[in-house]
């Protein structure tokens, strides 16, 4: 009786272990096929929507960008660099989308990174409360960190250039 109920019992686990694994690689299976498409949107949405706000004076990060270009280049107006910084951020957010232009996108976010790391040091005291206790302001800057990995993730997946055989 007892090796009856064994044998059951293992029959069982090897069943609920099998449809453990097959619902496993599907779900890995769709994370792959979907992960790069929705790492290119995620960008083209974040970056689209902050620019646009940009564009139209409405984004809530301008009182910190207006205090950083007034301690970095303070012969630019703030409506002029505002306009062209929304606009800088709605061109990477489209160049994303394009398939082929991913090295590009890439160059044009970390030249934007840079940028926008920049109150994190020029501005500590908008962006630290204290020692490693960043304000609302420094969140939003260092959130930037997962927008990175999802880019060197969308960059992982291209091939090399190979201009050998071009030629």
């Amino acid at each position: 009786m007892w090796e009856f109920l064994i044998f059951c019992y293992n029959k069982l686990m090897q069943n609920i272990e099998e449809k453990i694994e097959s619902v496993d690689m599907k779900i890995i299976h769709f994370i792959k096929k979907h992960s790069l498409p929705m790492a290119r949107w995620a960008i083209f949405i974040v970056y689209f929507w902050f620019g646009i706000l940009k564009v139209f004076s409405l984004s809530p990060a301008n009182p910190i960008v207006a205090d950083l270009l007034s301690h970095t280049l303070p012969f630019i107006s703030f409506d002029t660099f505002i306009l062209s910084l929304g606009i800088f951020e709605m061109i990477i957010a489209f160049v994303f989308i394009i398939k082929g232009f991913e090295r590009l996108a890439f160059l044009l976010l970390i030249v934007h990174l840079i940028t926008t790391i920049m109150p994190l040091f020029i501005l500590p005291t908008v962006a630290w409360q204290s020692f490693l206790v960043p304000t609302i302001e420094g969140q939003y800057i260092l959130k930037n960190v997962l927008i990175v990995a999802c880019a060197m993730g969308i960059v992982a997946h291209l091939h090399p250039l190979n201009y050998k055989n071009n030629v």
